[in-house]
């Protein structure tokens, strides 16, 4: 058990979206907070005006004075950073206590009615609207660390200094989510995926068997229908089933039309009629099932709450985000897809809310492994599509892999309109495309420039 007394917390990787959560949770608690990260960003430069000091290089002669006090400094570290780093060796061999952040979040788990979602894809969406529920639900709230940024609230970190209950996005990479107890765990799919961690499919499935393991007993675990994933929960743990049509919870009576989508949600002991999706595409059905099921079974469950809370959830940053949606002008839509299985349902949730025009997919890879692991399935995925741009390979933190790059998914696209392109390129590319309703797709750094490409999309249409 970690010493959760000392005062002093240092974050290598700060910049992340999920390291941020608990930053912003230990400040919360009074707690002095710093920490390295590669490169500044928009979220590091939010969290140094919140009081956390953040440096950019991992010279160990730039950690703040008062987080060299071993007896009184907690490390925190996200995988992703490599053991070469130099300012983790520097607490490593100097004696320091150093933790990965998912132990952090156990620690969470174990203290609070835990409500953790894991999955390939669907967990940032089912996470963030299981916790805008809860914080909806009058004398209720919730603590929430979350994958994603909650555009209901401008963060993904929501504090309650009086909730019992707590909603995280459990993530399997490295087994992360093996440091969590949760008291309900959802489990929204189990595609492979990280197969550099993992290795096999066989592998990925009893990590997420391993993970149903951990749920406390008495608790409750709510899977996805048809998934091959074989749980062991403890016999007391109750489970049931979900999808967007059948199982134990379901959605009946669905209406989508005029940019809208509307559903009843049925469950073994209630129905709630007539619920509107605040952001009406066709994935969220089944997000918005898991989300509801898992505040159904908690005892302070408000019916009406959780239908105006589906009416005014906003999504997630990055989770099918509109930057473009004006009269006269083309839409723009970006999405964190970057499993072929998320793309797919991507670029389908986009032709279903706009059956009759052509779609543009702009897409990033991401990590050079799955790349390799699923070339084939992202170029049909993309095929789906009816022009492409493909950019390079975003390697996040890989080394590049010898005959790895995005020739291997562009040679297998089936659209006539095709191109593949640098990052360095995209906003000339896509200004002068002639195109009706794109979508931007991936996790590497292609969000970045949306800003400065919508811009050239309004000026360029303005003009003509």
């Amino acid at each position: 058990m970690m010493n959760r007394q000392k005062q002093n917390i240092y974050f290598v990787g700060a910049g992340g979206i999920g390291m941020a959560a608990l930053e912003r949770y230990f400040v919360a608690r009074g707690r002095a907070v710093a920490g390295y990260d590669r490169t500044p960003t928009e979220l590091t430069a939010e969290l140094q005006h919140e009081g956390i000091d953040i440096v950019f290089d991992d010279d160990p002669s730039l950690i703040p004075d008062r987080f060299k006090d071993k007896d009184n400094t907690l490390v925190v570290y996200t995988p992703a950073v490599p053991d070469s780093h130099r300012g983790l060796s520097f607490f490593r061999s100097n004696g320091f206590e150093v933790v990965k952040r998912a132990a952090i979040l156990g620690e969470v788990t174990r203290g609070s009615h835990s409500l953790c979602f894991a999955g390939t894809h669907g967990k940032t969406t089912t996470s963030s609207m299981t916790a805008h529920i809860l914080q909806s639900t009058p004398g209720l709230g919730c603590n929430a660390f979350l994958g994603g940024v909650l555009r209901n609230y401008g963060s993904n970190f929501l504090l309650s200094g009086t909730s019992p209950y707590s909603v995280i996005e459990a993530d399997e990479f490295d087994r992360s989510f093996h440091h969590l107890t949760p008291a309900t765990a959802v489990i929204t799919a189990t595609d492979p995926d990280h197969l550099d961690i993992y290795g096999t499919e066989e592998a990925y499935l009893e990590s997420f068997a391993r993970f149903t393991e951990l749920i406390k007993p008495g608790g409750t675990l709510i899977v996805h229908t048809g998934l091959k994933l074989v749980p062991r929960p403890d016999r007391s743990v109750k489970t049931y089933t979900y999808s967007r049509d059948k199982g134990d919870f379901h959605a009946e009576n669905i209406v989508c039309g005029n940019g809208e989508i509307r559903f009843d949600f049925v469950a073994p002991h209630l129905r709630i009629n007539d619920i509107s999706l605040g952001v009406p595409v066709e994935i969220n059905i089944e997000n918005a099932v898991a989300a509801l099921a898992a505040c159904s079974l908690l005892p302070e469950f408000d019916a009406e709450a959780a239908r105006e809370a589906m009416a005014s959830y906003m999504g997630a940053k990055r989770r099918f985000e509109f930057y473009l949606k004006e009269p006269g002008m083309p839409v723009i839509i970006d999405d964190y897809a970057h499993h072929p299985d998320e793309l797919k349902a991507s670029i389908k949730s986009v032709k279903a809310l706009y059956p009759d025009r052509e779609l543009t997919v702009a897409f990033q890879p991401h990590l050079y492994s799955r790349t390799r692991d699923f070339a084939p399935e992202f170029a049909e995925a993309l095929s789906l599509a009816d022009d492409v741009v493909l950019l390079d390979i975003y390697p996040a933190r890989e080394l590049p892999i010898e005959g790895v790059t995005s020739e291997i998914i562009f040679k297998n696209i089936k659209c006539v309109k095709k191109q593949l392109i640098n990052k360095e390129n995209l906003i000339e590319t896509i200004k002068n495309r002639n195109f009706d309703i794109l979508l931007t797709a991936g996790a590497g750094d292609m969000v970045e420039q949306m800003p400065e490409l919508v811009e050239a999309v309004r000026s360029a249409r303005t003009k003509n």
